[in-house]
């Protein structure tokens, strides 16, 4: 134990001195009465426009991950269609879902996720942790499948030079029964979490924000109770006092109890479109101004309005995903169903936003003289 503590106060620290001061992504899930399950995240960077682009990968189209200095590492065919977002208008994605309703998404994990070095002998098994999620997507269709795969994985880090470092990230899978896994690569290895609760953050490890749960078993959202002490009535000054106590600040910790507390204390919903409205509505609470997430500092383009990038939506049910931007709020939405993952061959690409503005509906009424 004592050497389990040690090797975590180094870790926060080491993390402290190189990584930015909140590290902000957040994902969460909510479950309709209709069994529809959806998982949402907000996209947080704060330096520089990741210029993500919405990508559609067909079946049967063939990806390799480059490993080191461009050695070719695993290679392998896609299985199932897929949507999902990239970044840096490279061939990797942070997120998406495929079309057996599987949602794959990555998060920011820096100070403790760790890669082993090159093996050659592990060569064709090797994959850059970048091409984790678009692997998974395009080969698995469950939990089950994406459990076993990363067990089978050699997974590696190779500086990004982007930002200057091997991206450190972890992993959430969800699949349309609601079952969800964390992936997390500690010490060179990977670590499998089931995540019952459905929701991430980022720093420290997985099991270390369970742990810290522990803290907050008073939060509920029923008020509190009035009490009579000496003669005298004390009731609460208002609605939420039985959330006194929820953490306000903006690091991975607070934001994981407060993703929990906002999940387990959502409205009932019937469907999933209704519990997409939902989802946005919860993950609204989350968006950071600039200068609050990786990155930090002053902004390094006139594009970035909120380090908040986008916030996506994806019901594993009805496989619909929706999104919306830092530059445009209106809810856009892409139909799996309506997806013929067969009638293209390579990837195709869309922008977020067709214009980088507000889209506003002019509701003022034309009233002329009598």
């Amino acid at each position: 134990m004592k050497s389990y503590l040690l090797k975590l106060g180094i870790s926060i620290i080491t993390a402290s001195c190189f990584v930015t001061p909140s590290n902000a992504c957040t994902g969460i899930t909510l479950r309709a009465n209709d069994g529809a399950v959806v998982f949402g995240r907000t996209m947080e960077w704060g330096t520089f426009d990741l210029n993500s682009r919405l990508v559609l990968i067909p079946r049967g189209y063939e990806i390799q991950s480059k490993i080191g200095d461009g050695e070719p590492g695993l290679t392998w065919k896609t299985i199932w269609g897929t949507v999902g977002l990239d970044a840096i208008e490279k061939d990797f994605l942070l997120d998406g879902m495929n079309e057996k309703g599987l949602s794959i998404n990555a998060f920011y994990h820096p100070g403790f996720a760790k890669y082993p070095e090159v093996n050659p002998d592990r060569q064709p098994k090797t994959i850059e942790a970048v091409d984790i999620v678009q692997f998974l997507l395009t080969t698995c269709k469950n939990i089950e499948e994406v459990r076993k795969a990363m067990l089978e994985l050699y997974v590696i880090g190779t500086v990004e030079p982007a930002i200057g470092i091997a991206p450190p990230i972890h992993f959430i899978a969800t699949d349309s029964s609601g079952k969800a896994i964390i992936v997390e690569f500690v010490d060179n290895e990977v670590q499998l979490f089931e995540a019952p609760l459905g929701c991430i953050t980022n720093a420290p490890a997985y099991d270390w924000h369970l742990t810290n749960l522990r803290n907050y078993l008073n939060l509920s959202h029923v008020a509190l109770p009035a009490k009579r002490i000496e003669n005298m009535d004390f009731a609460p000054l208002g609605g939420g006092s039985g959330m006194i106590g929820l953490p306000g600040d903006n690091t991975p910790p607070s934001r994981f109890v407060r993703a929990v507390a906002a999940t387990q204390t959502a409205r009932q919903t019937e469907t999933g479109e209704e519990t997409m409205y939902e989802l946005f509505r919860i993950l609204d609470n989350f968006n950071l101004p600039l200068g609050s997430a990786e990155g930090g500092g002053e902004a390094s383009s006139d594009n970035m309005r909120s380090s908040t990038i986008w916030t996506t939506g994806y019901d594993t049910r009805n496989l619909v995903m929706q999104y919306h931007t830092m530059h445009n709020r209106r809810i856009r939405q892409i139909d799996l169903k309506k997806i013929d993952f067969t009638a293209f061959s390579e990837p195709i690409r869309i922008a977020l936003d067709a214009a980088k503005t507000q889209d506003i509906d002019d509701v003022t009424p034309i009233i002329s003289s009598p």
